[in-house]
């Protein structure tokens, strides 16, 4: 178990957040769901205060903290994929539902919460030895949204 657990703070919807997130990746689940025990600025007592959940066997907290912050992308999760079709598979659902597409691979998902759906073959066409492959690579990628393993391997 990691010592370091990412802490998401959401505006009365972690455990929304939290349930979706689950059905994404395998090891994946909620742990433990926490009330309020006494009312305080963002929640009531009884209402869900903090999510404990587990994404792709990484801890994770959603903390119903109140609208003071907002996600950026100065934070982002990244996912490794190990084919086109689940790229595809987690694009169509992180951008489903009010999310918004990025450059490059990355995304905001509906809560607002950046990520970035990478193809593991990506670093390896990048670092392949081949000074001119990894530019023609890099230059394709920054055409792209969503990214192609195929128009990236051509390039």
């Amino acid at each position: 178990m990691s010592k370091v657990t990412p802490c998401l703070w959401f505006d009365g919807n972690a455990e929304e957040a939290a349930n979706f997130y689950v059905t994404l990746l395998p090891d994946s689940r909620i742990d433990a769901v926490v009330q309020a025990p006494a009312d305080n600025p963002s929640t009531p007592k009884g209402a869900v205060l903090l999510v404990k959940f587990t994404l792709g066997g990484q801890h994770f907290l959603g903390l119903n903290g109140g609208p003071m912050f907002k996600f950026t992308e100065a934070v982002s999760f990244t996912i490794d994929c190990e084919d086109q079709a689940e790229v595809d598979k987690l694009w169509e659902a992180l951008t489903a539902d009010g999310g918004s597409p990025g450059k490059c691979g990355w995304l905001k998902d509906r809560f607002g919460l950046s990520w970035q759906i990478v193809p593991k073959v990506l670093p390896q066409l990048m670092t392949s030895g081949d000074p001119e492959r990894s530019q023609r690579t890099m230059q394709s990628m920054m055409t792209m949204s969503k990214l192609d393993i195929a128009k990236l391997s051509s390039a």
